[in-house]
């Protein structure tokens, strides 16, 4: 499912697991695959911060607005949600729309973005991040 991911994108998979295990939700959401992207590229994210906005403050968001559970071990095989499959998918689209041969994670974020109303969309836009800004940014378009 993953071959066409770059190291980059296969990594922020792997944290948004790990964030599953911490906060011990039972699969993995929109919001785990957006810390699993702020520990992997952090950079990107700033790119689009607004002024007011920082990288804690949206971690902290997330963490308030996430389901908790008992944490679970990282061994333990975590499905991905429905929401999750779909910012995958959107991804894969916008990979394909851009020309790119590979999914990264500027791809990763614009699924995330595209999934409307689910806590990662949100938080993000609350914190200045727009889907028509980063796609622009990513399209060479002032």
């Amino acid at each position: 499912m993953f071959e066409r991911y770059t190291e980059k994108a296969r990594r922020v998979i792997f944290f948004a697991r790990y964030e599953v295990s911490e906060l011990g939700a039972k699969s993995i959401e929109t919001e785990h695959l957006l810390l699993g992207l702020l520990r992997e590229d952090k950079a990107l994210i700033l790119r689009f911060l607004s002024a007011k906005a920082s990288v804690d403050e949206i971690r902290k968001q997330v963490e308030e607005g996430a389901e908790r559970g008992t944490e679970i071990s990282t061994s333990v095989e975590v499905p991905l949600s429905g929401e999750s499959k779909k910012v995958l998918k959107y991804a894969t689209n916008e990979s394909e729309n851009l020309g790119c041969r590979d999914v990264r994670t500027e791809h990763l974020l614009i699924g995330l973005l595209r999934m409307k109303n689910s806590l990662a969309e949100r938080v993000l836009r609350e914190s200045g991040v727009h889907l028509s800004d980063v796609r622009r940014h990513f399209r060479g378009e002032k």
